[in-house]
């Protein structure tokens, strides 16, 4: 089939906005009577708070309010599962970041000496950090419950006995490590209250309708009382998918009366703001002689830090792709989500995914060396396909993309001529290198939870539409695909499609800009909504021209029959005379699969994205250091609505991933962080970025809008291992632990008297 703006490299209707200045960010908000806040966080990882005297504070000349767990009136807690985080911490304090009291102000300046002024009386606690101490029966506790947020067990088949006849078995332990989203600006935004005391939160949000749930029930509000406004810029990554500063400017601004600002500076951000879990990984996979995987045993223990958010949920996802994009006949899966007071862990841009698919794209690399065989044969003889069961034991009845993927990955040049890339290295102590990898990611929010899009078309005087999408527009570009989906079915340009996401106020609930979801279920539902609306313009011509309904074409912003036509801008003068509306909503539920997994709660998926990577990187052996020069990107993200989109997705997935597996680490001493800005957390930027040509394979989901399917997460999943893959190709460092950073790299190097550094050749623990 044919489309008119499907798949075609448009460019994002926000651009012009954005690259001007026009598209504000939260610190460029400004309001008559705006007061700035504060807030207080904890000086310990671990405590009593045994008092707190906010008198002095409240006393200082400029300051409007001075507030306290006291003085929130509803709901004292928030989080998405479970309500456990104190909006301000009243009795104990569980890590760094925790919010012990509020501060608004006249200016950011007394705010600031007005938090010096409050007096808290702690009584500091032992601490626990490191996860698999806090599994112990003697660990200090983090809450009252224990420390074991979640443990979710599964076993499919008859594992003993598969690894019984493996010709092959590979063991090894992997250890990920604490990353943040280091989004552009960081969690802020402004509170402003009216006469009539309803309540508008302007800020960077992932779902702004949980939002409002979320505030109304701190504040002891009805939810109609709340407005939340998503920021399209700024980013987001998964890290502002839970509550961040909403409630405390809310509260702010009610005890006020006035508006209220908050913008966390960026160390602030560090040590409160939500992480990627931390990993340990401990997995055994047996393969037969000729490759086939039979046997695959996982434990996976991971940091949710101080509360649990998402914790549990993240948890099962990896449980759910442990065993990456490969089929696991055999499987026995142990999982466990620890609270410790170490940062909190949330929502990241592939969570829990990237994680386990570090470990088993490495055991797949182990198992072919192992074996003799070659590393893509493998892969292709395990790939997922459409029937196969996945390590749960469920079927996959829709669209896989794994083995197709991986054959475009077998046919770029940069895979089928390898040797010749690496044969010519920038310098004589430098070694090159060419590594692959695969993943898949599940689209949506999996079998339990309530997985919806709706969309809103409006017909417009001039004869243009308004598209009104829940699922906010974060950075990721969904707009642009939106209003091309839109167009397609409407028989209009897509410039004639006016866009508005995120407005609680202003947009139906539309779930959340997370999980690889939203052009897949808003998608749907913009398809209804405008077919619904295609029906009403074709109805008002039928009439107009006296002609029957199935004869009406609309096309080009025109409404066509035989050789009369009516421009949509005559049809909206007369379907709006007299001020009438004319508009259609769409609601999609995703489909799920027959049953859920017994022991996981919310799984299977039922849709899943694809990537692969295949890289070619140089390794310094004088330095340990890592430059990746060239990689080819294959996203399976079904038919392509925005090539243009597709390709910024792959690229910035590309240099995301780039940072797991080379440089990035928010460094934890004893509940303590170290990096507490980007002169030590390093992030890859343009000087670092390789060349990335992205090559889309298109295996439709018959289920998803024109057979579209998400992929925003899967494109920075398989770069981390590809790289590590590569690290080894080039000099033998088999990478374990993230990040591979030049110290890693170098310890190994040593470790195989391998070094370029003549006559060094001793022993250095990497562990």
């Amino acid at each position: 089939m044919a489309f008119k703006w499907i798949g075609r490299p448009l460019p994002r209707q926000d651009a012009g906005g954005k690259v001007t200045g026009k598209t504000r960010f939260m610190s460029d908000l400004s309001f008559p009577g705006m007061l700035w806040g504060s807030v207080l966080r904890s000086r310990y990882p671990h405590a009593l708070i045994k008092s707190i005297d906010t008198g002095e504070a409240a006393r200082l000349p400029g300051v409007a309010a001075v507030l306290t767990h006291q003085d929130v009136p509803g709901l004292n807690g928030y989080g998405i599962v479970i309500q456990d985080q104190p909006v301000l911490c009243a009795d104990k304090v569980r890590y760094m970041g925790d919010a012990v009291a509020l501060v608004a102000a006249e200016s950011k300046e007394i705010a600031a000496m007005a938090l010096d002024l409050i007096r808290v009386e702690y009584e500091e606690l032992p601490g626990v950090f490191n996860p698999e101490e806090a599994m112990q029966a003697k660990a200090p506790q983090v809450h009252a419950s224990g420390n074991i947020c979640r443990h979710t067990a599964v076993t499919h088949g008859d594992v003993e006995k598969a690894f019984a006849s493996a010709e092959a078995i590979v063991e090894n332990t992997y250890h990920t490590s604490c990353v943040m989203p280091a989004f552009l600006e960081t969690e802020g935004g402004v509170a402003q209250i009216d006469d009539r005391g309803f309540i508008t939160v302007w800020c960077g949000s992932h779902y702004p309708d949980r939002d409002v749930i979320q505030i109304a029930r701190s504040l002891g509000l009805d939810k109609e009382k709340i407005r939340v406004i998503g920021n399209p810029v700024g980013g987001g990554f998964g890290g502002k998918d839970e509550i961040t500063i909403q409630i405390h400017l809310a509260l702010l601004a009610l005890k006020t009366g006035r508006p209220v600002k908050i913008i966390l500076n960026r160390e602030e951000s560090v040590v409160s703001g939500w992480k990627k879990h931390p990993m340990t990984i401990r997995m055994k996979t047996g393969a037969a002689r000729d490759g086939t995987l039979v046997a695959h045993q996982v434990t996976i223990i991971s940091d949710t830090g101080a509360y649990a958010s998402l914790g549990g949920t993240i948890l099962n996802s990896a449980v759910e792709h442990c065993s990456g994009p490969y089929r696991a006949p055999n499987a026995q899966v142990d999982g466990y989500c620890v609270y410790t007071n170490n940062s909190v862990s949330g929502a990241m841009r592939g969570f829990g995914v990237n994680q386990v698919t570090f470990a088993m794209e490495t055991q797949m690399e182990i198992l072919a060396e192992k074996l003799g065989m070659d590393r893509l044969a493998i892969r292709l003889k395990n790939g997922l396909q459409t029937g196969d069961k996945g390590p749960l034991g469920n079927e996959m009845i829709t669209a896989m993309g794994p083995v197709q993927t991986l054959a475009a990955a077998g046919a770029t040049d940069l895979w089928i001529n390898r040797e010749n890339y690496k044969a010519n290295p920038s310098r004589p102590w430098k070694k090159r290198g060419v590594g692959l990898a695969a993943a898949i990611k599940g689209c949506g929010l999996g079998f339990r939870l309530p997985d919806y899009g709706t969309a809103v078309v409006e017909l417009l005087p001039g004869g243009g539409f308004r598209l009104g999408v829940g699922c906010p527009e974060i950075g990721q570009g969904n707009s642009i695909a939106y209003a091309q989906m839109a167009a397609e079915v409407l028989g209009c340009h897509p410039d004639q499609v006016e866009v508005v996401t995120g407005d609680t106020a202003a947009t139906p609930d539309s779930g959340t800009s997370t999980a690889s979801r939203s052009v897949y279920v808003a998608g749907n539902a913009i398809i209804i909504a405008g077919k619904q609306m295609q029906q009403r313009l074709k109805e008002a011509v039928a009439e107009e021209l006296g002609v029957p309904i199935e004869e009406v074409n609309l096309s080009e912003g025109l409404a066509a029959v035989g050789g009369k036509s009516i421009s949509y801008a005559q049809l909206a003068e007369k379907i709006l005379a007299g001020g009438a509306e004319c508009s259609e909503m769409g609601r999609f539920h995703a489909p799920k699969a027959e049953k859920e997994i017994p022991g996981v709660y919310g799984l299977p998926h039922l849709v899943f994205g694809t990537h692969a990577h295949v890289v070619l990187l140089e390794v310094d052996t004088l330095t340990g250091q890592v430059d990746v020069l060239e990689t080819v990107a294959l996203p399976d993200a079904g038919r392509v609505i925005n090539l243009q989109g597709l390709e910024g997705q792959s690229e910035g997935g590309t240099l995301m991933g780039m940072g797991y597996a080379l440089t990035e680490e928010v460094v934890l001493e004893k509940g303590i962080t170290k990096t507490l800005n980007f002169n030590n957390y390093i992030i890859p930027t343009a000087v670092d970025a390789p060349r990335v040509t992205t090559i889309p394979v298109e295996v439709m989901e018959q289920t998803g809008p024109f057979g579209a399917k998400g992929i925003g997460e899967a494109v920075c999943i398989s770069i981390t291992p590809a790289i590590t893959n590569a690290i080894y190709d080039a000099v033998g460092v088999r990478i374990t632990e993230l990040p591979a950073n030049l110290e890693r790299v170098l310890a190994g190097l040593m470790n195989q008297g391998k070094t370029g550094i003549s006559g060094h050749g001793r022993s250095i623990s990497t562990s």
